[in-house]
């Protein structure tokens, strides 16, 4: 009989991508490893992985073969908090994914509140790429994520959180400062920098670049916020910025002017998201109106 122990052994190889680490991450000894993953592949009767001088890698098989033991991992591990959490709802583990452009600057004013709320809840952040951690959430390797829509993985649950503002951000001696709200017509032909191919803000900066003419800077763009931040207050170009980060590491800069563009303003939905076969969607949606709640406080829409 297949075994949840050796779906971990399966797992942690494809993960580390090395039989020595993956029996250390799952604190066996190599030979039991090795032996029981070969165990597995007589029993499923087919290879699952090439090994090579070059590393392992999992064969086409056993790529599905791992995907699947994933969602079995999962839905085991889920099925155990649950169990865990009928009488003692959102506690031990919550694997919660993040944007680098929104976690650092939400969860400081949100962690206070869920971990008074929820004190035996213990939050693990993980920080990626919008497309990513969607992904991971799909994948099982999240619990939850918190994202700009829209979703690569429909599947997903999605509920809606706030809608987030992008105001433009531009140096104090740009020749637009003197305007004390912009238009869209303000913006043809100016330069505009934006987040590296990959994020969210990269792709909608874009769009909103091509819908007023401007011109997109793709030689400079950010690795994150705070480095286009610093290029925007050089005199290289002028972007858009969410309210969060503005409120956070702009609004109190002398440097630094935030120009609003009136009913053009252009926004971004940020989500709650978990899988559609979660055992936890009452809790998780009580967390949704949490995160909810919060964000209407801290950007002043109470």
């Amino acid at each position: 009989m297949t075994t949840l122990r050796q779906l971990e052994y399966l797992v942690a190889v494809d993960d580390e991508r090395h039989f020595g680490r993956a029996a250390d991450r799952v604190h066996v000894a190599q030979p039991t490893l090795s032996a029981q993953l070969s165990t597995l592949e007589h029993r499923l009767n087919t290879r699952l992985f090439d090994r090579s001088r070059k590393g392992v890698s999992p064969t086409p098989a056993g790529q599905e073969i791992i995907a699947r033991a994933r969602k079995i991992l999962s839905d085991v591990e889920e099925l155990e908090k649950f169990a865990k959490q009928i009488d003692n709802p959102l506690s031990g583990r919550l694997r919660l994914g993040v944007p680098p452009t929104l976690g650092p600057y939400i969860l400081p004013h949100i962690v206070p509140t869920l971990h008074g709320k929820f004190p035996q809840l213990k939050l693990f952040v993980s920080e990626g790429a919008p497309n990513d951690i969607q992904m991971q959430v799909n994948e099982g390797k999240l619990d939850v994520a918190l994202s700009p829509l829209p979703l690569v993985a429909p599947q997903l649950i999605t509920e809606r959180v706030f809608k987030e503002q992008l105001q433009i951000v531009m140096a104090s001696d740009h020749p637009l400062a003197g305007k004390p709200v912009l238009e869209g017509r303000d913006l043809k032909g100016e330069k505009i920098l934006a987040m590296q191919a990959g994020h969210h803000l990269h792709n909608q900066v874009k769009e909103l670049c091509s819908m007023y003419d401007a011109e997109l800077l793709y030689d400079y763009a950010g690795t994150s916020l705070d480095a286009l931040r610093l290029m925007v207050g050089m005199g290289a170009g002028i972007s858009f910025f969410p309210s969060l980060y503005i409120l956070s590491e702009i609004r109190e800069r002398e440097d630094l002017l935030i120009k609003p563009m009136g009913e053009e303003t252009p926004t971004r939905d940020i989500a709650l998201i978990w899988r559609n076969d979660s055992r936890l969607d009452t809790q998780y949606r009580e967390l949704a109106d949490l995160f909810r709640q919060k964000s209407e406080e801290i950007m002043g829409r109470k």
